[in-house]
């Protein structure tokens, strides 16, 4: 064998993947057709945040990797809900989600895409049985019971135990195994990009909900020594193209106004990116030695911190795996036992995640009406709030 793994995909999910399995022992290859943009004012940078839940910084930190980012992160203590669905953009019911409720540690912590990128590559370069190849892409797939071979653009095929697709919502690994999707599309475009304000997030992560989707805002550290945040703000597709061609004074009298003004003013300190909202979930999570993980197994929209969430859940159930018995990697058993693991919790929070979604996108009265009082209805009810908590955070329901 060339390597016990090769890891299909190099944004964040796979090169998390390619240092937990590093980590534990598995010579690995990550590929990557496009060299990951590790400035935050580079073009093609990432301009979209993370948060990492409290299960995700634990595996991080089994992977070597939160002593790292830790400085760069950001906690979010309260996640806070605002339906803004009345005649006028202004809350209408506000209510905050408080870690302190459940837990003795934050909710999560949050970094921005293109600072995770440097740092996890970076942290690669230092690790001796890990080869991350950044510019080169797979090409093919070519399965037997006992090795996978992988066609690559640059320094021809390998052998390998294991191949991890964690090359997108188009894997092309996953089309090669002939996995089948099912796709829900929205309608919906999500801007996303970075605010400065004048009135400090106190670690609060903010959701206003009013129509065509959420607005959301999270918590970053300062920025030109003022408050800074990022937001992902999702419309109807139309309206989202509307919004990128403004001016910038256009454009932040509009943010601010959809923000509810919640933190005065707010300035925009980045570039605009735009990004398609769908919901997804393969068939299956794995093929003949291949394991599906991350968007190429289930994509979701930005609700909740639950994408890259469930990506590193995707990760944690197949590392255990592994660990737990090395010889039988990529093996069959180990593939259907991973599947087992991961697929109920997909789908159910793919589904959730849709229905959230939807509920979001409302635009008539007496719907977003009711969306308010369903709102107020399950906060007010503790042993509710709490659950939702902690489903939030990766308990299964």
């Amino acid at each position: 064998m060339d390597y016990d793994i090769l890891i299909s995909g190099g944004g964040i999910a796979g090169l998390t993947a390619a240092a937990a399995f590093g980590a534990s022992g598995f010579s690995v290859l990550c590929v990557d057709p496009a060299p990951p943009v590790t400035e935050r004012d580079a073009q093609g940078a990432d301009l979209r945040s993370t948060a990492f839940l409290q299960p995700a910084q634990a595996f991080l930190s089994e992977a070597g990797l939160w002593d790292r980012l830790a400085e760069h992160a950001m906690p979010l203590q309260v996640m806070r809900i605002v339906d803004a669905g009345g005649e006028r953009p202004e809350p209408r019911v506000t209510r905050d989600f408080d870690a302190g409720d459940i837990s003795e540690k934050p909710f999560g912590w949050n970094l921005p895409n293109w600072l995770l990128r440097r740092e996890l590559a970076a942290h690669l370069h230092d690790m001796p049985n890990v080869d991350f190849r950044p510019g080169t892409a797979t090409t093919t797939l070519f399965t037997r019971e006992a090795y996978a071979r992988v066609g690559l653009t640059e320094g021809g095929p390998v052998q390998v135990r294991l191949v991890i697709a964690a090359d997108g919502r188009n894997s092309l690994m996953r089309q090669a195994a002939g996995i089948e999707v099912k796709t829900t599309r929205f309608g919906q475009k999500a801007l996303a990009f970075a605010v400065t304000h004048p009135i400090p997030h106190g670690n609060v992560s903010t959701e206003i909900h009013r129509t065509g989707g959420p607005f959301t805002l999270v918590p970053l550290p300062d920025y030109q020594g003022k408050p800074s945040s990022a937001i992902v703000w999702m419309e109807e597709g139309p309206k989202a193209q509307e919004l990128l061609a403004l001016d910038v004074p256009e454009f932040e009298a509009a943010m601010s106004e959809r923000s509810c003004h919640l933190f005065g003013p707010l300035t925009l300190a980045s570039r605009r990116t735009i990004w398609p909202i769908i919901a997804q979930h393969a068939e299956t999570l794995y093929g003949e030695r291949l394991a599906l993980v991350a968007e190429a197994a289930h994509v979701v929209p930005p609700i909740g911190a639950q994408g890259l969430n469930m990506s590193l859940n995707d990760m944690r159930a197949l590392h255990a795996l592994a660990v737990a018995a090395p010889e039988r990697l990529g093996e069959r058993a180990m593939l259907e036992a991973y599947h087992r693991k991961r697929i109920v919790d997909i789908r159910a929070r793919v589904a959730g995640i849709t229905l959230l979604n939807k509920t979001s996108m409302l635009s008539a009265p007496p719907l977003r009406d009711a969306r308010a009082k369903a709102l107020d209805a399950l906060y007010g009810i503790t042993p509710v709030r709490k659950t939702l908590m902690q489903l939030g955070l990766g308990a299964r329901g």
